[in-house]
């Protein structure tokens, strides 16, 4: 250990053996495995302090920190800021960012050397409902007429119109959108040009030559961008790189930069990893911890990258690890190391690299006498960790109600937290203890209301342009898909109503009856229509808004939402130029809804919050309730849409991203490439999915101090996508097997 001042060694002293090894840091490459609750941000403020202090690092000669969120980079900066000044040291020599603010910070400083405009360029994040998306599949159909017929004719077609029509509309808004998004963000995300991706495709062919028409997608959607100069995040991180490829330019930038610090390394993608490296040269500390890696199925994290990293630093002995943690009482811990082997154990029926496991086999620790941390590991209530299997959905509500109002009343200062896997679980539990602010002086927070603000513009846009043009079968079903998300209308195949909109909206005698579902929806749309008769344009919007039963803060976000476009259009007042601004806001993404949350209304005290388990990472609360917890929800299974079976037992989105994967893996190892054929890409795109459920339950888990409350109701909705409280159809299901197996674990100690 390197000689310090007294202030710098009680610094060190006051850390755990593992946050020791990122402290006493000094150069090189590092990794840093740390287990949830271990202190990562704290340990890693430390090391930044104690290394601007022995390196006398100041503005010409920094350190940068990097993590991936805005709120996490104002955490640390805080953190590092503390330690500096308990050190008596001035508050700079650091740098914190998130990873994109950082590549727009070295782009912008060398204009000359990419090709962005950054004057003129606007900032966009495509999603599969995006116009970018949808014009660039609309481009793809007319100019691979060949590819298109290929999957319009699927596995077998009989050649009849109805069904033709039906797989078009399936095609054009369903299927064609999710391949753009997740094989654009994948190519993208990890450096491959549509050239590239062509190239791929042609050397391994199959059916529907599903790559090349990947291919074809994303050179569509890049020259939409180019033609509207727009950019998505991942030309920000291409644009840095292709500034410290110049050699001088990189030589200029690693003089001014001693090292970079890199948090939540585990959610870094391929490109992003080139970028910190290149910019760190010899001096990079990557801390993370790949069993909470819980978005690689949606976005183009992997986390197989760092535990790449962690071998190499294992085998050059430069690999630390942080296990001891003061979250959670040691009963909860238990609980959670007890998943992770379980959960290993049960993942393949055959023997599999230790690298493609779902977990990393490190166990979480108590910390040891004498630990700084507050209330380390602190006393459990009751058991500490309860499992239930009450009759339904119902009963769980009463029992979490129960519990809850026990618990926040005699203990007003502390909190809760109801962790759901889907959105609609949690509209239904806020539905259901709507009460308990009125009753019991216990607020209810639910995290999911406040983010659906967010899509208020969408939603009104697209029930406008099914008013301006209702015979457009997209835009029907757009308007049909608003109603059903908002659970106005029951789930129904809407390609087969969007079809043939006359017939849907004016059935003749000669039509053959409706459904009561396809009636309701019916209804729906013709009132809308009413509407657009009866009042002028300007009051449209408030009309929608009571149509989609908007209240609360959504009802303030319309207002300000029409407040804006009638400013934008005063003097040319239409519905035409109301349609073309609202596309504009979509498109920029630049209007903020009324009353967006922040993480610190997440966990207040005597609150209970509603919150799905993904959100929910990096938090944590005294007690957590996990309900809802079946087999076929968690993990559950990837399954390929209905309507959607007559392409075969895959889908094509997520064959592509395997593959994509599956090729940059080789790359990145020096590999022989032998790519997966779509059946084989589709079996390990579960295989993935499977391990990621499972990361996802342990991160829920351990954001638990004191309380772990896990259930599965016998009864419970097939669907929750489908689930309505009016007519709830419960059905018999499974609990995830773990708990039987964690009952007799906990029963038995």
């Amino acid at each position: 250990m390197y000689s310090s001042s007294s202030k710098q060694q009680q610094l060190i002293d006051n850390l755990r053996p593992g946050q020791k090894s990122l402290a006493t840091w000094r150069n090189g490459k590092m990794a840093v495995a740390a287990v949830p609750g271990a202190g990562k941000s704290h340990s890693l403020s430390v090391a930044a302090a104690l290394t601007i202090a022995r390196e006398q690092l100041n503005p010409q000669r920094q350190l940068v920190i990097v993590t991936y969120t805005r709120s996490a980079a104002a955490s640390i900066k805080q953190k590092v800021r503390n330690c500096l000044k308990e050190l008596a040291l001035p508050q700079w020599g650091f740098v914190v960012q998130t990873l994109h603010g950082l590549a727009l910070s070295i782009a912008t400083r060398h204009l000359e050397l990419h090709h962005i405009d950054f004057e003129t360029a606007s900032i966009v994040t495509p999603n599969t409902n995006h116009q970018l998306i949808r014009n660039a599949v609309e481009e793809w159909i007319v100019q691979s007429p060949h590819l298109y017929q290929k999957l319009i004719q699927g596995n077998e077609f009989d050649g009849e119109e109805t069904e033709r029509l039906r797989r078009q509309s399936v095609l054009r808004t369903e299927v064609l959108p999710k391949l753009a998004y997740t094989a654009i963000r994948e190519a993208k995300s990890s450096g491959l040009s549509p050239t590239e991706l062509w190239e791929l495709g042609e050397n391994y062919p199959d059916k529907y030559e599903i790559l090349a028409i990947a291919s074809g997608l994303y050179q569509g959607y890049q020259r939409l961008m180019g033609d509207q100069n727009y950019i998505d995040y991942d030309d920000l991180i291409l644009a840095a790189l292709e500034v410290l490829e110049n050699p001088s330019v990189r030589d200029l930038w690693q003089q001014q930069v001693y090292a970079v610090f890199e948090d939540e390394a585990q959610d870094s993608s391929p490109l992003q990893e080139r970028l910190i490296t290149l910019l760190a040269g010899a001096n990079l500390v990557r801390v993370g911890d790949p069993n909470q890696a819980i978005n690689s199925t949606f976005t183009p994290a992997d986390p197989l990258y760092f535990n790449w990293f962690c071998q190499t630093c294992d085998q050059q002995q430069r690999l630390a690890t942080m296990d001891q943690a003061g979250r959670s009482s040691s009963v909860i811990i238990k609980a959670a190391n007890f998943a992770l082997e379980w959960m290993n154990k049960n993942y393949a029926q055959t023997p599999i690299d230790g690298l493609n496991l779902p977990f990393r086999p490190q166990q979480i620790l108590p910390v040891t006498a004498g630990d700084p941390q507050p209330d380390a590991n602190p006393t459990t209530e009751g058991s500490g960790v309860e499992i239930y299997f009450p009759e339904d959905i119902y009963e769980s509500v009463t029992l979490i109600k129960a519990r809850v109002i026990k618990l926040l009343t005699q203990y007003p200062h502390r909190n809760a937290a109801i962790l759901v896997r889907e959105n609609r679980q949690g509209s239904f539990l806020a539905q259901q203890l709507k009460q308990l602010p009125s009753e019991q002086g216990i607020k209810v927070y639910e995290v999911a209301e406040t983010q659906r603000h967010s899509e208020i513009p969408r939603e009104i846009l697209k029930l406008l342009s099914f008013l301006d043009r209702p015979h457009s079968p997209d835009r029907l079903k757009d308007a049909l898909e608003i109603l059903q998300e908002r659970q106005l209308i029951s789930n129904q195949d809407l390609n087969a109503l969007a079809t043939y909109p006359e017939q849907f909206l004016y059935p003749t005698p000669l039509t053959p009856p409706q459904s009561p579902s396809t009636l309701a929806a019916r209804r729906y749309c013709c009132s809308l229509l009413k509407a657009k008769l009866e009042l002028p344009h300007y009051q449209l919007i408030a009309f929608l808004s009571m149509t989609l039963k908007y209240t609360g803060s959504e009802l303030a976000t319309v207002q300000k939402l029409s407040e804006t476009i009638n400013q934008k259009i005063r003097g040319r007042n239409s519905l035409k130029n109301a349609i073309a601004t609202l596309e504009e806001i979509v498109s920029s993404e630049n209007f903020e809804a009324v009353g967006e949350d922040n993480e610190d209304q997440y966990t207040r005290p005597g609150q209970v919050t509603i919150i799905t388990m993904h959100k929910a990472k990096g938090l944590d609360w005294d007690y957590v309730f996990i309900p809802f917890l079946h087999q076929d929800t968690l993990p559950g299974e990837l399954r390929v849409p209905t309507n959607a079976k007559f392409l075969g037992d895959f889908t094509l989105g997520e064959v592509a991203r395997v593959q994509i994967r599956n090729y940059l893996h080789a790359q990145h190892q020096g590999h022989p490439l032998n790519l997966l054929h779509p059946l084989e890409a589709w079996s390990e795109a579960k295989k993935l999915k499977k391990a990621e459920e499972f990361r996802l339950l342990y991160v829920a888990m351990t954001r638990a101090k004191r309380l772990l409350w896990l259930t599965a109701a016998q009864l419970a909705p097939f669907n929750w996508t489908s689930f309505s409280p009016e007519n709830p159809n419960l059905q018999k299901k499974q609990p995830f097997a773990l708990l039987k197996e964690l009952q007799t674990l906990i029963f038995s100690k």
